[in-house]
């Protein structure tokens, strides 16, 4: 049974001993005091000299009060500890209660959301290493407070309401699987010069082709260049395929392609043989072996040129924008993940991309020994960094964003000039 009572009378440890001993089985309740409970624990403590008392007696005046007030153990040392403190155990203020400001305000929110807008939302790992590049390499100072940024929290930003505010998504239409047929994988053994390359198509209308873009993917440094096609027929593609080759800053050594009748001909043959260079194709049900250029394909060429329908016509249009902007953005600016093979005691390989190891493909050239020696004889390495430190990340992404859209609107304005 439930008893309501008046605890006044009971002031000495004697008394309260007693009173726990007899009612055992019983439950008290306390009339609300004005503090409530608190207000009955710091009078309880009062009235006993709680810390004049011996170990003994602090400890039957604990049991007493947590069987009048129904607190636990724990919660009323801690109640006494604060009462010791303070002499009082009325509530705290809002004002006197301690807070944390945040780290990053709506300032680092707001370039966090300029760099995703400039860059086309990389990972959380990409993103922090182009701001940390922003400060260290380019002296930003406004990314001084975001170099430092963790991975986690930069997610936690990006799903804050200050950066919504920021930013306009929108919804990716889902992409179409690709049967790849596959031949003999690639062995670059830690040399650059070995491509993988890859055809995407920018969208039929009323039974129209849209025109083809060709991705082009150095192995080990990801280096990469897109070129346009109006046809994927030889006397368009040939040629552009020996630009593309051309382009690179390292002597090409293979050339790798799934099953596609544009690649896999007698004509891409000759030409390559010409150059001395290894020729493969994937093989059956190996569907890694072309899979960085496939990646590659959603990455980078579907975000930036969108999967609308783009007449033939303007393959020239691209071409200049690919190779006057995003070309040099790709492989200055824009980081990647590079794998680390782990073995496990079966003899599984699992790959990881850890943070340290995300660069973008000029600094991971740089990093293989004696990296200038496989350059072409015309090109240099005092070349490539000069290109490289031309322009910050930011105001190279900046510039690709401007040449896109001054791209599109040619297009559109071309095209309904002609409807």
């Amino acid at each position: 049974m439930v008893i309501d009572m008046n605890d006044a009378k009971l002031e000495t440890i004697e008394q309260m001993r007693e009173f726990l001993a007899g009612t055992a089985d019983i439950s008290f309740s306390i009339p609300t005091a004005p503090d409530g409970l608190r207000g009955f624990v710091a009078d309880v403590l009062k009235r006993c000299r709680y810390f004049k008392l011996s170990r003994g007696g602090r400890g039957v005046v604990i049991a007493y009060i947590q069987r009048l007030s129904g607190y636990s153990r724990q919660h009323v040392t801690k109640l006494i500890a604060r009462y010791r403190e303070v002499h009082s155990l009325t509530p705290r203020s809002r004002a006197s209660r301690t807070s944390f400001g945040g780290r990053f305000g709506p300032t680092d929110i707001a370039l966090l959301a300029e760099i995703d807008r400039l860059h086309d939302t990389l990972s959380g790992p990409a993103t922090k290493v182009l701001l940390a590049r922003a400060w260290q390499n380019f002296g930003d100072h406004r990314f001084l407070n975001l170099a430092s940024i963790s991975v986690s929290h930069l997610y936690n930003l990006r799903a804050s309401a200050a950066y919504k505010k920021e930013r306009i998504f929108w919804t990716r239409t889902r992409p179409s699987p690709v049967k790849i047929g596959v031949r003999k994988a690639p062995a670059p053994d830690g040399l650059p010069g070995y491509i993988r390359i890859d055809t995407v198509h920018q969208g039929d209308h009323d039974g129209v082709k849209g025109v083809y873009h060709i991705n082009a993917v150095d192995i080990v440094t990801q280096w990469e260049i897109v070129a346009a096609v109006e046809r994927l027929s030889e006397a368009h593609l040939l040629p552009v395929i020996g630009l593309m080759l051309e382009s690179f800053p390292f002597a090409i050594r293979g050339f790798h392609s799934d099953g596609g009748s544009e690649y896999i001909n007698f004509e891409t043959a000759k030409m390559l043989n010409k150059l001395n260079v290894e020729f493969t194709r994937s093989r059956p049900r190996h569907t890694n072996d072309n899979a960085l250029a496939e990646s590659k394909n959603g990455a980078v060429v579907r975000k930036i040129m969108g999967y609308s329908h783009i007449p033939q016509k303007y393959a020239d249009a691209i071409n200049r924008f690919y190779a006057d902007v995003f070309n040099p953005y790709l492989n200055f600016h824009r980081p990647c993940y590079f794998a680390v093979d782990k073995v496990d005691a079966k003899g599984k390989i699992k790959k990881t991309y850890p943070q340290e190891q995300i660069a973008t493909p000029f600094e991971r050239l740089q990093g293989i020994q004696n990296y200038e020696a496989l350059l072409k004889p015309e090109i240099t390495s005092t070349h490539l960094n000069q290109l490289a430190n031309a322009l910050s990340d930011n105001d190279a992404a900046r510039q690709v964003q401007e040449a896109r859209k001054r791209l599109f609107l040619f297009i559109n304005r071309r095209s309904k000039v002609a409807a």
